[in-house]
């Protein structure tokens, strides 16, 4: 399956002992509460985002333990100078509307003259969306129930069948490649 990109919001985080202990698991040694910076990325949900597409709440709960210790880019941009933090924790949470599940990742970044800009549009709400990166399994139509991956089916995403519209549960992960701040999110 291709390369899947959805998004959803920031919100910043105060570290706690429990984070530290978590954060200083992807350093190579002890990082103190001062020396970083912490925020939660609601990255994405089990609801039909524009690309007419949804997580399964199932292939949530897995992308929950797999992005732990995934990078956070700038842009999609996969080289080194774009890495601007790292994911510590993952888990899935209700959303605000009833029921919707989110995938909520915890994140950090050292504290330095270089990530002082980041940080500053991170709180400002300049840098507020997100958007991850990985490769699903399955794209099963939810008006017939076809793997995509494996066939075509008729149905066209966006129409309705039956009064239900048509669109793709994304289940199963193949690989996880990391998250980014972006301008505009599919979610």
């Amino acid at each position: 399956m291709e390369q899947i990109m959805k998004a959803a919001r920031l919100l910043k985080a105060e570290a706690t002992e429990e984070d530290l202990a978590l954060i200083s698991a992807q350093a190579l040694r002890a990082l103190a509460a001062e020396e970083v910076y912490t925020f939660r990325l609601a990255a994405c949900n089990n609801q039909v985002d524009r690309d007419l597409e949804r997580f399964t709440e199932r292939t949530l709960e897995t992308l929950a333990k797999l992005f732990v210790g995934r990078p956070v880019l700038l842009d999609h941009k996969w080289s080194a100078g774009s890495q601007t933090a790292r994911v510590y924790a993952g888990a899935v949470e209700p959303g605000p509307d009833e029921g919707v599940q989110r995938l909520v990742l915890r994140c950090y970044m050292p504290r330095t003259a270089q990530t002082e800009a980041t940080i500053a549009a991170i709180e400002s709400g300049i840098l507020r969306e997100c958007s991850v990166g990985l490769a699903v399994l399955r794209a099963l139509c939810s008006t017939c129930g076809a793997d995509q991956t494996e066939t075509v089916c008729q149905h066209i995403p966006g129409r309705e069948y039956d009064g239900q519209l048509c669109h793709m549960d994304l289940d199963g992960v193949a690989d996880v490649y990391e998250v980014s701040l972006v301008p505009v999110p599919a979610q």
